[in-house]
C-alpha cells in the first residue's frame, strides 16, 4: 500500500476532478478549494520525492493480456526516474500557481467556476499520465486526455463563438498529429517488440536505418501537433480565446511542453542510435522553421496574449531544434526555463487584461507603469529572462542551445541568433507601447494594482525567472538527469547573443520611442499586413486545402447520397415498389372480367402442364 502512494499523483485529481463535477457543480468555492488543495498536494509530494522521501517502485498493472503467445501484454505503470520527477515538479508547481491566480483573475466571472475548476483537475490528471508513463500506451492515453482538457478549458466561454470555435480547431489540429503518433507507437512495438520506456535501449542497432527514420518521424508527429510546430502550429494562437490562467498552464508551461518532453524521454529510451542523422535533419529544420516563422508573426500583432502565444511557439521551436541536434540536455534546461518565465508573462498580462477591463490590445494600453508598478515589474522580469538578458534564466538556457547548435550545424546557430533579434524586438516594442507613454483608452487610465492572489503567483514566478538559471537551482531541478548548468563563457554565442539583444533593443527604441505613439508605425504596408494575419497560413488552411479537399469530399459525398443512397437505394426502391403494387391492383380491383381472364388463362396453363408432362413420358 505504501508504495504505490505515487500514484496518487494521478488519482488525486482525477478523483477531485470527479468530485467537483458530481457534487459541487453549483458549488464553486468547494470546487476551487479541493483542485487548489489537490494541486498543494501533488505539488508537496513531487517535493517530498526530490528530497528523498521514495516508497520503493509502485506496482504495474495489466491493462490488457497478451492476445497470443509472442505478443507483448499492455500495462499501467509509473516511471519515476529523475527526468520524470524534476518535470513532475514544473507542471505541479506551475499548476498551483495558476489555480491560485484563478481565484483573482475568475472573480466576478459569469461563467460556471465549478467546471473551471473541474477542467484544471482533469488537465492535471492528464499531463501526469504523460510525465509518469512507463510505455507509450500510457503516453498516449495521457496525450489524448490533455487534448480534451484543453478543449474544455479553451472553450470554457463557449458562449462566444470565437472561443467555441478555437477549442474546436484545437482539437481537431491535434488529432491530426495524433494520427501520426498513433502510427508511430505500432510501428515502435512492430521494429523494437515493445513500447516500454525500459525495454527499449540497444535495440536500434538491429533494425535498419529507414525504419528507424520513419518510426522516429511519425512519433514526431505527436509533438508538431502537441507542441504546435509548423505545419500544425495554427491551433495555439486561438487558443487565446480561453482564460489567461488556462494560457499560462497549458500554452505555456506545460501541454505545449509535452511534445519536446515525450522527444527527450525517447532519446534517453532508445538511446541516441535511433535517431538517424535523416530524422534529426526533419526535426531541427520543423522547429527553427516554427521559431523564425513565430518570430517574425508576432512583431506586427497588438493583442498581449497572442505576442506572447507567438512568442511560444518560437521558443517552442528553439526546443525541438535543440532534440534534432541531440541536445536533449539544452532543450530540458529551456523548457524548465521557459516554463517559468513564460508562465509569468502569460499570468502578468492576465493581471493587466484583468484590470484594464479585459482589454487585449496594447494600443489601448499605455501608462500601466504608473497605475501597476508590482505587475509591470514582474512582466519585465520575465521578459528580461525571455530576451536573454545575461544575469536571468532564459540567458543561460538560450546561450546552451546556440552553443549546440554552433557545434553540430552553424547554419542552426545563425537561426537562432537571428530569432533572438526578433524576440527583443518584438518584446521590447510590447513593453513600450503597453507600460510607457500616457493612457490611450479609459481601461488604462482606471487600472490599478492587481489583488494578492494574483500577485503571490507572479513575485514567485518573478523570482524563478531570476535564479532558475543558476546552477545551484538548476542543476537540482533541470529535468535532465546528470544535468550540469550553463554559465558565463565568452565566446562566438555569447557575442552574437549580445549582438542580438542589443540590435532588438535599438530597432524597438527607435521605431517606438518611449512608447508615446498612438499607433503602429509599421502598419498599413503589405508585410505588416501579411505579419498580422499570419503570413496566410490559417487563410490558406481554411480557404484552400479545407475548403478544397473537404469541400469536394463533401460534393462526392452528397452526389453518392442523392444518387445512390437516396436515389436507386431509397427512391427507386420505393418506384419499383410502387409498380409492383400496381401491377397487383389490376389482379385484385374487383372487375369480374379480370378475374375470368385470370381464371382462364390459370386453367389454360394447367393444361399446358399437364399435356407437357404427358408428352415427355
Amino acid at each position: 500500500m505504501i508504495q504505490n502512494t505515487p500514484w496518487l499523483f494521478l488519482l488525486l485529481p482525477l478523483v477531485v476532478a470527479a468530485i467537483n463535477w458530481l457534487c459541487f457543480k453549483k458549488c464553486a468555492c468547494m470546487a476551487a478549494t479541493l483542485s487548489i488543495l489537490s494541486a498543494l498536494a501533488t505539488f508537496g509530494m513531487c517535493v517530498a520525492y526530490l528530497m528523498g522521501w521514495q516508497t520503493g517502485t509502485p506496482d504495474t498493472y495489466t491493462w490488457m493480456p497478451a492476445l497470443t503467445e509472442g505478443m507483448p501484454s499492455l500495462s499501467v505503470g509509473l516511471l519515476m526516474d529523475p527526468l520524470a520527477m524534476r518535470m513532475m515538479l514544473v507542471v505541479t508547481g506551475i499548476g498551483l500557481l495558476v489555480h491560485i491566480f484563478s481565484l483573482g483573475y475568475m472573480k466576478g466571472d459569469t461563467s460556471n467556476h465549478a467546471r473551471y475548476f473541474t477542467g484544471l483537475s482533469i488537465f492535471m490528471f492528464s499531463m501526469t499520465a504523460i510525465v509518469l508513463a512507463d510505455n507509450l500506451a500510457m503516453t498516449f492515453i495521457g496525450w489524448e486526455m490533455v487534448g480534451f482538457s484543453s478543449y474544455l478549458l479553451i472553450g470554457h466561454w463557449f458562449e462566444k463563438a470565437s472561443a467555441a470555435d478555437a477549442a474546436k480547431k484545437a482539437f481537431i489540429t491535434n488529432r491530426v498529429g495524433d494520427f501520426g503518433f498513433l502510427i508511430g507507437i505500432l510501428l515502435t512495438l512492430t521494429v523494437f517488440g515493445t513500447i516500454s520506456f525500459g525495454e527499449m535501449g540497444g535495440k536500434a542497432a538491429a533494425i535498419a536505418p529507414a525504419v528507424l527514420t520513419a518510426t522516429i518521424i511519425c512519433l514526431f508527429c505527436g509533438a508538431v501537433g502537441k507542441s504546435a510546430q509548423f505545419p500544425l502550429h495554427v491551433w495555439l494562437p486561438d487558443a487565446m480565446e480561453g482564460p489567461t490562467p488556462v494560457s499560462a498552464l497549458i500554452h505555456a508551461a506545460t501541454m505545449v511542453a509535452a511534445g519536446v518532453y515525450m522527444l527527450v524521454r525517447l532519446q534517453v529510451s532508445m538511446g541516441e542510435a535511433a535517431f538517424t542523422d535523416t530524422a534529426c535533419t526533419v526535426i531541427a529544420t520543423v522547429g527553427a522553421i516554427t521559431a523564425v516563422l513565430a518570430a517574425l508573426m508576432a512583431v506586427q500583432q497588438d493583442d498581449i496574449k497572442r505576442v506572447l502565444a507567438y512568442s511560444t511557439l518560437s521558443q517552442l521551436g528553439y526546443m525541438v531544434m535543440a532534440v534534432g541536434l541531440m541536445a536533449g540536455e539544452a532543450a530540458m534546461f529551456h523548457l524548465y526555463t521557459h516554463a517559468w518565465f513564460k508562465a509569468l508573462l502569460f499570468l502578468g498580462a492576465g493581471a493587466i487584461i484583468a484590470r484594464c477591463h479585459h482589454e487585449q490590445d496594447i494600443w489601448k494600453m499605455g501608462g500601466l507603469t504608473k497605475r501597476m508598478p508590482l505587475t509591470v515589474i514582474c512582466f519585465l522580469m520575465g521578459t528580461c529572462a525571455l530576451i536573454a538578458i545575461p544575469g536571468f534564466s532564459g540567458f543561460f538556457s538560450k546561450e546552451a542551445i546556440l552553443d549546440a547548435a554552433l557545434a553540430k550545424n552553424p547554419t542552426f546557430f545563425w537561426v537562432g541568433a537571428g530569432v533572438a533579434a526578433l524576440t527583443t524586438f518584438y518584446m521590447a516594442r510590447l513593453c513600450l507601447v503597453a507600460f510607457c507613454g500616457e493612457a490611450r483608452a479609459h481601461g488604462a487610465a482606471e487600472a490599478k494594482e492587481a489583488g494578492p492572489t494574483m500577485l503571490l503567483p507572479l513575485l514567485l514566478l518573478a523570482v524563478m525567472a531570476i535564479i532558475s538559471g543558476y546552477g545551484f537551482v538548476a542543476d537540482a531541478l533541470v529535468p535532465f538527469e546528470g544535468f550540469h548548468a550553463h554559465g558565463f563563457a565568452l565566446g562566438l554565442p555569447f557575442y552574437v547573443s549580445m549582438g542580438s539583444l542589443v540590435l532588438g533593443l535599438l530597432l524597438a527604441y527607435l521605431v517606438y520611442g518611449l512608447g508615446k505613439r498612438k499607433q503602429d508605425p509599421l502598419a498599413g504596408n503589405a508585410l505588416s499586413t501579411a505579419l498580422r494575419k499570419r503570413l496566410y497560413i490559417d487563410e490558406f488552411y481554411d480557404k484552400g486545402l479545407i475548403a478544397l479537399i473537404q469541400g469536394n469530399a463533401a460534393r462526392v459525398v452528397e452526389f453518392i447520397d442523392n444518387a445512390g443512397i437516396r436515389g436507386i437505394l431509397t427512391l427507386g426502391g420505393a418506384w419499383l415498389i410502387g409498380k409492383i403494387g400496381k401491377l397487383l391492383t389490376w389482379f385484385q380491383g374487383g372487375v369480374l372480367r379480370r378475374y375470368a381472364v385470370v381464371a382462364a388463362l390459370g386453367a389454360l396453363l394447367f393444361l399446358l402442364l399437364i399435356a407437357s408432362a404427358t408428352f415427355t413420358h
